[in-house]
């Protein structure tokens, strides 16, 4: 699903350049479920963004689902995006002013469905993640883990080929990070590729594999037994 081959990138510091990532070979396969870890500076967000298709590298290759990732216009960018790719952010990021179902529904209306099968995909997303009830209450009056478990509906809602979960418990207290985690494991265990960058160790054993940056490069990558959250 995901080809990486010697990604290098840089970023220009007045009249020094920081060399962050330094020459990553990674692989993903269909049905994934792999965890980024690393401290700051590690080079994870610099790798996110360039999978996420927000930056891009300086040399190497990256081909997404065969197809290869390389000089698009961020029009181009933006439809691939919408496309292959879902994503879900520590700060959740929905528009405080649209109810869970608009919010879910949102990338639905960039791929041009009509307003009537975007609320009917919107709501059986909703009542995968157990908020189908709550479809007409704006983020302001859910909870962390409610808001993310919409996000994660509008992720999953376009059906992408590789879910991009980005410290998607950061912000969550450990109870409800292991809700989120066992919904991520379900749609895992559904077919579905998911990334999940985390510095937090016990997030990272409940994926299928772990991937540890350090100083741009991959330092160790290895299958791990998951621990399989249960009776959440």
């Amino acid at each position: 699903m995901i080809e990486i081959k010697n990604l290098h990138k840089s970023y220009e510091m007045g009249a020094n350049s920081l060399h962050v990532l330094k020459g990553i070979n990674f692989s993903v396969k269909d049905g994934e479920l792999v965890a980024i870890m690393g401290s700051s500076g590690s080079g994870k967000s610099t790798l996110l963004n360039i999978l996420g298709m927000l930056d891009t590298a300086d040399a190497g290759t990256y081909h997404l689902d065969n197809i290869k990732i390389a000089n698009m216009d961020e029009t181009k960018a933006a439809n691939y995006r919408n496309k292959f790719l879902g994503f879900v952010f520590q700060s959740f990021n929905l528009i405080n002013y649209k109810d869970a179902l608009e919010n879910v529904a949102l990338p639905l209306y960039y791929q041009g469905l009509p307003r009537k099968d975007r609320q009917k995909v919107g709501l059986e997303y909703l009542d995968k993640v157990g908020l189908k009830e709550w479809s007409d209450h704006l983020p302001s009056e859910l909870s962390g883990g409610q808001k993310q478990r919409v996000a994660i509906a509008r992720a999953m809602a376009s059906n992408p080929k590789v879910l991009l979960a980005d410290e998607p418990t950061g912000a969550l207290d450990s109870t409800t990070s292991r809700e989120v985690m066992a919904l991520i494991q379900r749609i895992n265990n559904e077919g579905k590729t998911i990334l999940v960058v985390t510095h937090e160790n016990d997030i990272a054993n409940m994926c299928k594999r772990i991937v540890h940056l350090k100083d741009g490069i991959i330092v160790e990558d290895k299958k791990i037994k998951q621990n399989i959250i249960k009776d959440v």
